[in-house]
């Protein structure tokens, strides 16, 4: 039997006979305003004096394992992830870009079941003439 919805075709006995095949479980996994203090920019003396900058972490990734076993061993490590973004703001950049995308590189490297990450990186009271909180880049990639 077919039958037609909205212009599409489904063949009933399909859905009645076989068992359609139950989707991953996509989680997101987010650090929240992980603080540090370093020495980005451009200007010689941002190398010097070092600001301070929040960083922010989003990642996807496949859970239905971890959801159902409760072991650390099958899902994303809070720890590793923190990790990852503490070692990569202690490493000098001119642009806050690079740091952004080298934590999103070692992400994506060093964890498998992370499918897309987003990381936003912010300098708190940057020096650029005016009376600004912070100044954010965000950046995002998918693996696939």
């Amino acid at each position: 039997m077919v039958i037609r919805l909205f212009g599409y075709s489904q063949n009933l006995y399909f859905y009645r006979t076989k068992k359609l095949p139950n989707p991953q479980i996509m989680g997101i996994i987010k650090l929240k305003n992980i603080r540090t203090f370093s020495f980005h920019g451009c200007l010689v003396e941002e190398s010097k004096i070092g600001s301070d900058y929040r960083v922010d972490l989003e990642i996807e990734a496949d859970l239905e394992k971890s959801s159902q076993t409760d072991k650390l061993a099958d899902t994303v490590d809070y720890v590793h992830l923190n990790k990852i973004v503490v070692e990569e703001m202690a490493i000098r950049s001119e642009l806050l870009e690079h740091v952004a995308q080298r934590i999103i590189d070692r992400t994506i490297n060093e964890l498998l079941p992370v499918s897309r990450v987003l990381v936003e990186v912010s300098k708190l009271n940057p020096p650029i003439g005016g009376d600004v909180e912070a100044v954010t880049i965000v950046l995002e990639k998918s693996r696939f």
